[in-house]
């Protein structure tokens, strides 16, 4: 039996027992958790449904210009899409759309409904009842014609489809890792490939040994851990696709809430994939203090006219000992060394997710990481915490603008990080980052610190640099002079990850558990009061019977008349 979803002439209806959800032009159908959706992930969508927009029109520029039909026989030449028939694109026909974990299928759906120039769009689940699910949110929408179902392996699609997909978007649950190796080869030359991560707690240093398992990179938990998981994720994307004579172009990489999600380009060349090693870079971090250093893996050396030589890089980076502390350092990585963002895609993303406010729904949220990204320093890898850094000398913190116009006062740029509110970015050496907090102690006194501790250590050097806090002007945010929220509030309590599908929440389990318990008790009581009947019952029975052997027994009375 079906209910009608709206009083008006040609609404679809909603079969019982499920609830429309909207988001965007797209609706879906949804039946407790019996498909994974997660409402969280609405920034998620709107910045992919953005990005992917901007991606066809640069793309149609490219195929004008004879630049992506170039790239394309170059590409073929050496073996990419040529087993699968790929064909060199053409201006005006559009994109093919891969979502690997497509779920309910409404990021499929605003895809085919929301981005012109979007041909198709094949989306792949694992699970056929999933896809059922999906089927009927696609025909819930009238969007078969554009949008194809798929059940099967996501890898196994992507082989089959090497160099046939002008965007190829993962999201799973977890770890992509299993996914990289297949996405590489699918995406067609100069493609767009859509990743996030939301295993966090193995990106971000929490469990070192399963990153280094799955990515090839060993993680420092330390405040930049965030922006280090974007840069182990595109680090293995970018060895991924260098075993297929490929390499990796991000254009925006972002930290959000819960998870990580890069976009990168995909491109082919046996020449570009030389300097693989020279992109990539390890970190040294001290053990006693903030200070971190990094290197490269591979240096690119020029000799002569037009000659390159490759070699290793050169170290060690760091001292034995911490110049500030005396203490040893930690090694992580690799990790990506290279810019995570390509500053033009992102001022052009900018303008068009401010034409398109009124159908982003995440709009807010995702004016604001654009807004951040596009102030970050893009060359500095990392940042440091300046309230850890104030923890660690046992001082208050200065505000930020201050700190940032001593950092400029002294010549240096500094940035702010759409990764971490307190994060600051900066090209200064760590010698003048600590001489301009030796100052700031010294003009704010501190408690003695303890003998031996790190801020003993540190505040017994006398500053070589005269740090002058007085205000500079670029010391504000660009986002704070124009009243942009730089991190805007969650709409919601709770607001993260959600379960698997066809799991409950933990409240959810809690209180089923609860009424689980609840019934067993009642039940409890029900079986009890049952057998106390039957043994009542019995206790008569018994009575009844020794009566009626009794009067067997004795001889029956004559009548009296």
């Amino acid at each position: 039996m079906a209910t009608d979803a709206a009083a008006q002439p040609g609404a679809k209806t909603v079969p019982e027992g499920f609830t429309e959800r909207t988001e965007g032009k797209a609706t879906i159908l949804q039946r407790a958790n019996d498909v994974f959706f997660n409402p969280a992930q609405v920034v998620n969508r709107d910045m992919s449904l953005s990005v992917l927009k901007y991606f066809i029109a640069q793309r149609e520029k490219e195929i004008e210009s004879g630049a992506a039909k170039k790239a394309f026989q170059k590409a073929a030449n050496q073996g990419v899409g040529k087993a699968a028939g790929a064909k060199a694109p053409v201006a005006g026909e559009g994109v093919r759309v891969l979502e690997g974990l497509a779920a309910s299928g409404l990021r499929a759906i605003r895809y085919a409904k929301e981005v012109e120039g979007v041909r198709e769009v094949v989306a792949n689940d694992l699970d056929p009842s999933v896809v059922e699910s999906m089927k009927r949110n696609i025909e819930h929408n009238d969007i078969g014609h554009k949008v194809t179902p798929s059940v099967g392996d996501a890898r196994l699609v992507m082989l089959q489809n090497s160099g046939l997909f002008d965007a190829v978007d993962l999201d799973p649950y977890g770890s992509p890792s299993i996914l990289l190796d297949s996405a590489v080869q699918a995406v067609s030359e100069g493609g767009l490939l859509l990743v996030t991560a939301t295993d966090m707690a193995v990106l971000c240093g929490n469990n070192g040994e399963a990153c280094y398992a799955k990515y090839a990179s060993y993680p420092l938990h330390k405040p930049y851990c965030h922006e280090m998981a974007l840069r182990i994720l595109l680090a293995s994307l970018e060895q991924h696709a260098a075993r297929y004579k490929r390499y990796i172009v991000p254009i925006l990489s972002l930290s959000i809430d819960f998870y990580i999600r890069v976009f990168v380009r995909v491109y082919t060349s046996a020449a570009e994939v030389k300097n693989c090693a020279t992109r990539l870079g390890y970190v040294w971090q001290s053990t006693g203090c903030d200070s971190y250093y990094w290197q490269r893996v591979g240096r690119r050396l020029l000799k002569g006219g037009n000659s390159v030589k490759y070699a290793p890089g050169v170290g060690p980076a760091v001292p034995q000992q911490c110049a500030e502390t005396g203490s040893g350092f930690q090694l992580g990585g690799p990790f990506w060394a290279e810019p995570l963002h390509d500053p033009q895609w992102v001022a052009g993303l900018l303008a068009q997710v401010k034409r398109d406010k009124a159908i982003l729904p995440g709009y807010n949220k995702v004016h604001s990481i654009l807004t951040n990204v596009s102030e970050e320093l893009n060359d500095v890898p990392l940042y440091f915490n300046l309230h850890d850094m104030c923890k660690t000398l046992r001082t208050s913190a200065p505000r930020s603008e201050v700190f940032r116009s001593a950092l400029i006062n002294a010549g240096y740029r500094v940035s702010g990080t759409h990764a971490n509110p307190l994060g600051v970015k900066t090209d200064a050496p760590w010698d003048v980052i600590w001489d301009i907090m030796r100052c700031w102690v010294k003009e704010h006194p501190v408690k003695p610190p303890q003998p031996g501790s790190a801020a003993e250590k540190i505040l017994s050097k006398e500053p070589e640099l005269k740090a002058d806090f007085s205000r500079a002007q670029a010391a504000v945010s660009k986002a704070k002079q124009k009243g942009v929220t730089r991190f805007p509030q969650n709409p919601e309590a709770n607001w993260g990850p959600k379960p698997r599908h066809k799991r409950q929440a933990p409240q959810q389990q809690q209180q089923q558990q609860q009424q689980q318990a609840t019934a067993a008790q009642e039940d409890g009581a029900a079986a009890e009061e049952q057998q106390e009947q039957q043994q009542e019952q019995a206790a008569n029975g018994g009575a009844a019977a020794a009566a009626a052997e009794t009067m067997e027994e004795e001889p029956q009375q004559p009548q009296q008349a």
